[in-house]
């Protein structure tokens, strides 16, 4: 997945932009997990536009089948407990684009060995919170990113959801978007998002997601020369 822009090279160079994508696997136990349905490729396509626009870039992303785009620094993950050790250890950043489906919840102690099937026993599985990656991110009193953006992917009421996850998570910006089966957004390659803030709620129109990924970007570039004049 690769973006490219005319014109616009560099205008985020000195910015360190951290991304998170795809899913996270919450092992229950050797071969069976609880996951998201995500393929990874909004966060793979932010992270490439980002390092497009000169930003020194990492993507830290959950199991895909997707190539890392070139010029990022890629780290492979599975869990969410995983994925929030990668993002704090690639602290400090400037931005961070928080777009992985992370999991939830997981099992709150995973099996060593399968679990066999046994006719009419059906296993308990107990469930527990998994850390919450943007708000651990947004709430941060230090290294604290000066630009921290979720997603909220959401079935009904996506811009009431969205808003108030925005507040909730203490996160400056929220994409979101209707991720209902009907849109076929999951897995595929368009989507149609709002971005909010504090200030304003912007609707896209339906888009590739690279092009979502461009506006987003230039967006990102906007706030920070914004901040810097």
């Amino acid at each position: 997945i690769e973006a490219h822009f005319a014109g616009t090279a560099n205008t985020l160079s000195g910015i360190h932009a951290l991304v998170t994508a795809g899913p996270t696997h919450e092992p229950i136990d050797p071969v069976r997990y609880i996951a998201n349905r995500s393929s990874g490729k909004q966060g793979y396509a932010i992270a490439s536009a980002l390092s497009s626009l000169g930003a020194a870039t990492t993507l830290i992303s959950g199991p895909t089948t997707l190539a890392p785009p070139r010029g990022v620094k890629f780290v492979a993950v599975e869990t969410a407990h995983e994925m929030l050790a990668a993002c704090e250890k690639s602290l400090p950043a400037d931005v961070a684009v928080c777009a992985a489906a992370v999991a939830d919840w997981r099992v709150d102690h995973a099996a060593n060995q399968k679990i066999k099937k046994v006719a009419g026993n059906l296993p308990a599985l107990k469930l527990v919170e998994n850390p919450d990656i943007l708000q651990s991110l947004s709430i941060r009193t230090t290294a604290r990113p000066r630009l921290v953006v979720g997603f909220a992917a959401e079935t009904e009421k996506v811009l009431e959801h969205a808003q108030a996850k925005r507040l909730k998570k203490g996160c400056d910006w929220i994409v979101a978007n209707d991720v209902s089966p009907a849109t076929g957004v999951m897995g595929g390659d368009e989507n149609t998002v709002h971005l909010i803030s504090a200030a304003a709620t912007e609707t896209w129109p339906k888009l590739a997601k690279s092009e979502v990924a461009t506006r987003l970007a230039q967006k990102i570039a906007a706030h920070f020369k914004g901040a810097n004049t």
